[in-house]
């Protein structure tokens, strides 16, 4: 695992260590995130969407809504978010909203009142007039195994899908929405250009990345291990992080939340007997009185690895492969 003097957690809190609320956090991390795939790459035929490096601006306006949070606030509401990628999706169409560039979001295309096609995530205005469709997707990916595609060694963690499998859906499908006839009755102007934007993690076996065609050299990574290596960490301080705070490096000033090595080994062994689903963890350091994410990575049951190989023999099987 990358030590906090070399890693994205250092780099994210120098930059962005005074930003006090959460929601703000996740949204300067949305913002400024390396890509997680390389727009460049041929392989992507030129669909990929970057934010690239934004003015300064707007990391005044950050800081300013750090400072007064009401109108994000209010736009988030009362709703208790249980889905990580419509979480992100809600930050990332308030910084469109707020800059002048939101068409529409969430936008449902029907065949009939009981036939829904697909939805756009954001329609954008886009320079020639038309607008720009944007399938917005934020990914969390361990490397295990081997497959017939590269992208579908990248698993989630529950197992239900791959980069692969998402990156064919995006393209296959999502992004032809503009096109399908149905869509001509809800745009406001055609659609001239869909990409995917695409940010997120990748966790490695042990934390020792790799490069690969297609990912951006820059990505967010981490580790993943079983529960029975968790020993083997070098990190002392630990906290398990609910999802919705999987996105920007954590910070907080809850201690309560603080477990040594072999704290977060018994809790998640109690975990996982219950529900034996991967944990998301940070390894944290002391700062101003609170605490600070130095590193990440994915504790996963036992058996995972076995289930992953598994997984990834039936999705070989059904490919042809």
């Amino acid at each position: 695992m990358a030590g906090p003097a070399d890693n994205y957690q250092a780099g994210f809190e120098r930059r962005w260590g005074r930003l006090a609320q959460p929601h703000v956090r996740a949204l300067a991390w949305l913002l400024h995130a390396p890509d997680l795939l390389d727009p460049a790459d041929p392989h992507w035929e030129g669909r990929i969407a970057s934010l690239g490096v934004l003015p300064a601006a707007v990391d005044d306006w950050l800081i300013g809504l750090d400072a007064d949070p009401a109108r994000l606030l209010d736009m988030l509401g009362t709703r208790n978010y249980t889905r990580l990628g419509l979480y992100a999706e809600k930050l990332m169409a308030f910084y469109f909203q707020e800059h002048g560039q939101l068409v529409a979001h969430g936008l449902q295309v029907r065949a009939s009142r009981n036939d829904t096609v697909g939805e756009f995530d954001f329609l954008l205005d886009h320079g020639d007039g038309g607008l720009e469709h944007i399938e917005f997707a934020t990914k969390f990916y361990l490397l295990e195994g081997t497959a017939a595609s590269r992208f579908d060694t990248f698993v989630g963690p529950n197992l239900a899908d791959s980069l692969g499998a998402k990156m064919r859906k995006i393209f296959d499908r999502q992004l032809a929405l503009g096109a399908h006839p149905a869509a001509r009755s809800v745009l406001p102007r055609p659609v001239t250009r869909a990409r995917a934007l695409v940010k997120g993690w990748l966790f490695y076996p042990g934390g020792a990345g790799q490069a690969m065609d297609g990912i951006s050299g820059q990505h967010c990574r981490g580790f993943w291990c079983a529960l029975g290596d968790v020993a083997a960490q070098a990190p002392e301080a630990w906290v398990i992080l609910p999802r919705l705070q999987w996105l920007a490096p954590f910070r907080s000033s809850d201690q309560e939340r603080l477990l040594s090595r072999q704290q977060l080994h018994t809790v998640l062994a109690e975990k996982f007997a219950a529900v034996p689903m991967p944990l998301l963890v940070a390894s944290v350091r002391a700062a101003d009185g609170g605490l600070v994410e130095t590193g990440r990575g994915f504790i996963v049951p036992d058996d995972w690895r076995a289930r992953a190989a598994f997984r990834q023999q039936i999705v070989r099987t059904e490919s042809g492969g």
